[in-house]
């Protein structure tokens, strides 16, 4: 129901309803009817069920057989570390999932505990739970509204609705109803929301809608549908998972059966199997997953971002697109004059935001404002017709009362008047307060002996009180008109400001209704004040770098769709022909047309929750990964519905918060790009990591079914697989957690979003190396054998040979495209002394007698050290050839991408 767009009268007949309210009993009758006025209460979350949950992944089925296989091996230390990955991982999963399902409880704060209502012509104070459809509440400053209430009465209301639209500015309410169809609840000014807050007057309104049938409701609802979304980097880690599982089966029942054929005994080969299938395994992967995220989330919170769930930082990594609030994240909540119109000239201000510096230009020379007498009545006008504050907290400038007002305090200031001193020269003697109906502002002051009113509205109303200029013309209401008009197109708040002396015996300004008869007419026109709440001039910068990044920033606010798209335009987001759409156009639109347009649209203008929700989706629907930003009530469901949901931590309400992947600490958009790089990084050292692991776990079964097939020995024992895989590699692959992050890595465009783990130049790569290592390890190994060396040595070289291949390894993996040789050894410590550590235990299972008995290893030669780092180091050699043929592509192709572009 559109209760908005109904009369008083009609409202009252639809809902059997009086101005005197119901009786208690007729309440208890409706009450059974409609219900409790509460949100729906979600169902408790099994914390067993998320705990098992966190179990359901491939890739842990494959470490619990591993596990399992290692205990029947009876190598207790490498199961021990396999079941702590599984159970470490689990905690971690199951409280980022239990937190993810906090977000609707955090709605029921919004709900007020008691209400005033009128009971048979009575006040009375109830339970809010307890209002019905029909109830008539009334409503005081500071009060929140208990349901969705239609107003028929009210007296200088102001109500709060950040909560719901985002925008800072308190909502003016009315009561006549609107005609226009499809408004959003925004534009919905005869209706007050339940959970919104009441800044200043009184009123009387009808309850509409209860519970889960208002708007607060409905989100509630939103929210709870959107379920768990499940993050970019869980699907890939799954699929990856999945592929590596089948992939290392099939390969160890391969291994079995040629072993069997060729003649080695069932059990021997059993064990063999199960010890190849736990090197190939990157168990190691889940835990260097959560540390290389871990290792993210500390350094984004350095730059303002407070990551909630683990999984948001390689997904910021991936992002594809922002959809970004204007208030207060692309501007600085702060509105600001920029133009100033005397009746004769129009000068701009310098300066933004409520810090009360900067100069007043005219055509670009600064002026002394002194010498302008029109000027400083413009300025004065709107410094004393004023019901707001300006103060200093914490070094930082604030607004106490609205922000517009704010916004000509610091003005008159910037012009050099004092607060202070004009309060004494203009002492204020009587008020009309700003009333949207009335569309202006009056104050009385004492000056000098005389009486003088000072007035302030829209240019509209104001022009039609006003006759004259200051010098007696008659005034030109077309061209200030125009003048206003192109303030407007700028984004400007435009404000028009007016005067009249008034008679000496006048104590009071009096109105009937809308109309004040000492200012109706008779006015001097002083001027206008054009304002605008700037762009924060990181976000520019920001919003320039993630173009170049390749990604793209869409705009979505409840403000109107001139200030939209004049700030868009200003921090690059919008060009100059694009178009801007609204939200009564989305209302108007099926999801098909929707889908279409959110292909192009970079500007949403009087959006709703729910338009913001399918905008969200629509995206997804395209494969971009989408981050969503927010602060209000109305932005939980887009929230949760987007991959990254990128909550306000000064300005955001805790529905908001709890349903958010990250918290921005300073609200600034900037800081969300910052954590964009950090995102990148941390995929990056992923992939690094799955290099590092794959082509080692690929060449240690390659290299057992090479000596298999030519009729050898296999090179190693379980015991020696194990040691490879839990000590190189276990050390190695944690150190590639914390690699820096690359010069280029936000001139890469952005992933392919269906791009796994292993892109082509790794798999191809993979190969490569995986056939290298192997080979070299089998040729070590054989020529061992051939210069008469025990099996026992031949396996010790054959071991240490893979050791080695993996340290060089290590190193290739550091960069996809860039020479090791251009890496600093110390820039990552970890992997150097990672590397070192390795080394060690690497000397001591061949040297240290006690090892040598449970590694079955025996001492090797200088001549055999040589081989074996010769031999080793070919794999750095043939990664740089494939690293530079790679590069002289790259350039050639952006080469060829110039010319076609120039």
């Amino acid at each position: 129901m559109n209760w908005y767009q109904l009369g008083i009268k009609e409202v009252f007949n639809k809902l059997n309803a009086s101005e005197n309210g119901f009786s208690d009993k007729q309440a208890r009758e409706r009450l059974l009817q409609f219900g409790h006025n509460k949100l729906a209460v979600e169902e408790g979350i099994s914390k067993l069920k998320i705990f098992f949950h966190q179990f359901t992944s491939p890739l842990i089925y494959i470490l619990l057989v591993a596990g399992i296989a290692t205990l029947l091996l009876k190598e207790y230390i490498d199961s021990s570390v396999i079941f702590a990955v599984v159970i470490l991982n689990a905690i971690i999963g199951y409280f980022q999932e239990y937190k993810a399902e906090e977000s609707v409880r955090a709605l029921k704060k919004m709900v007020v505990p008691k209400a005033k209502v009128l009971r048979e012509g009575k006040e009375k104070e109830i339970n809010s739970e307890e209002l019905v459809p029909g109830d008539i509440v009334l409503l005081s400053s500071g009060v929140r509204v208990p349901a969705d209430l239609r107003l028929f009465k009210t007296l200088e209301l102001k109500i709060d609705e950040a909560i719901l639209t985002g925008e800072s500015i308190p909502v003016e309410k009315i009561t006549h109803a609107l005609a226009e169809p499809n408004l959003t609840p925004g534009d919905q000014k005869n209706i007050a929301f339940m959970g919104t807050i009441v800044v200043s007057g009184r009123a009387k309104g009808i309850v509409v809608e209860t519970g889960k049938k208002t708007l607060l409701g409905n989100i509630a609802r939103e929210v709870k549908e959107v379920g768990i979304v499940k993050a970019p980097l869980q699907e890939k880690i799954y699929n990856f998972a999945k592929s590596i599982g089948f992939i290392v089966l099939g390969a160890s029942f391969l291994l079995f059966f040629i072993g069997l054929f060729v003649g080695e005994s069932a059990k021997d080969m059993f064990m063999t199997a199960v010890a190849a299938a736990v090197a190939t395994i990157p168990e190691g992967l889940p835990i260097v997953v959560t540390i290389a995220m871990a290792v993210g989330v500390a350094k984004m919170a350095r730059q303002n971002a407070i990551i909630r769930k683990l999984h948001a930082v390689e997904t910021l990594g991936s992002t594809t697109v922002i959809g970004s609030d204007k208030t207060g994240t692309l501007t600085k909540n702060e509105m600001t004059v920029k133009l100033i119109f005397d009746g004769k000239h129009i000068y701009e201000v310098e300066g933004s935001g409520y810090e009360p510096k900067g100069n007043i230009f005219y055509e670009g020379i600064p002026i002394d404002v002194k010498e302008s007498k029109n000027l400083i009545s413009v300025l004065r006008i709107g410094l004393l017709c004023n019901e707001s504050n300006l103060y200093e907290e914490d070094s930082q400038f604030k607004i106490d009362g609205d922000p517009t007002e704010g916004a000509l305090i610091v003005s008159a200031i910037k012009a050099g008047l004092n607060l202070e001193e004009e309060k004494e020269k203009y002492e204020q003697i009587a008020i009309i307060p700003f009333e949207s109906e009335r569309g202006y502002m009056a104050t009385l002051h004492k000056h000098r002996g005389k009486k003088i009113i000072f007035v302030k509205g829209s240019p509209e109303k104001i022009l039609n009180m006003c006759k004259s200029y200051p010098d007696g013309d008659e005034i030109n209401k077309k061209e200030i008109l125009k003048i206003a008009s192109e303030f407007a197109k700028e984004g400007l708040r435009v404000l028009a400001f007016a005067y009249r002396n008034a008679p000496h015996e006048l104590e009071e300004l009096t109105c009937k209704e809308t109309e004040c008869h000492d200012i109706n007419s008779g006015l001097i026109f002083a001027g206008l004040q054009g304002m605008i709440d700037p762009p924060r001039p990181e976000a520019i910068e920001a919003i320039e770098e993630c173009k170049k990044a390749g990604i793209r920033v869409v705009m979505i606010t409840g403000d109107h769709s001139i200030t939209a798209m004049a700030i868009a335009k200003k921090i690059g987001i919008a060009s100059k022909d694009e178009e801007v759409l609204s939200g009564k156009e989305i209302e108007e639109m099926d999801d098909s047309q929707l889908f279409e347009k959110v292909k192009t649209v970079s500007v949403y203008a009087r959006v709703s929750p729910q338009h913001k929700l399918r905008i969200t989706r629509k995206l997804k629907e395209h494969g971009e990964i989408v981050a969503v930003t927010g602060d209000g009530v109305n932005d939980a469901p887009a929230l949760k519905a987007a991959h990254i949901g990128i909550a306000m931590g000064k300005t955001g309400t805790d529905v908001a918060k709890e349903a958010s992947d990250m918290v921005l600490a300073d609200d600034n958009f900037a800081s969300i790009f910052h954590a964009v790089r950090e995102g990148r990084i941390v995929f990056d050292n992923i992939r690094k990591v799955t290099f590092f692991l794959i082509p080692t776990g690929v060449a240690a079964i390659l290299s057992i079914l090479g000596t298999i097939t030519f009729g050898l020995p296999i090179p190693y024992v379980p015991a020696q697989l194990l040691w490879i895989n839990l000590v190189t590699n276990g050390l190695q692959d944690v150190a590639l957690a914390f690699e820096p992050g690359e010069k280029n890595v936000l001139r890469k465009p952005t992933r392919d979003p269906k791009e796994g783990i292993m892109n082509r130049l790794l798999i191809e790569r993979t190969v490569i190396v995986g056939l290298l290592i192997s080979a070299g390890v089998v040729y070590n190994f054989v020529n061992a054998i051939n210069a008469g060396d025990s099996l026992q040595k031949a396996r010790t070289v054959a071991v240490t040979t893979m050791v080695f291949f993996q340290f060089f390894q290590a190193w290739n993996s550091r960069s996809e495209l860039q020479s090791i040789f251009k890496i600093h050894p110390m820039s990552n410590p970890f992997l150097f002394y990672s590397m070192i550590a390795a080394f060690l235990a690497q000397l001591s299972v061949i040297y240290v007698p006690a090892f040598q008995w449970v590694f079955r290893t025996e001492p090797i030669t200088i001549n055999e050290w040589t081989q074996i780092l010769i031999v080793s180091s070919t794999v750095i050699f043939a990664v740089e050839i494939d690293k530079l043929l790679r590069r002289k592509r790259s350039v050639k192709k952006a080469e060829e991408l110039w010319n076609m572009n120039f």
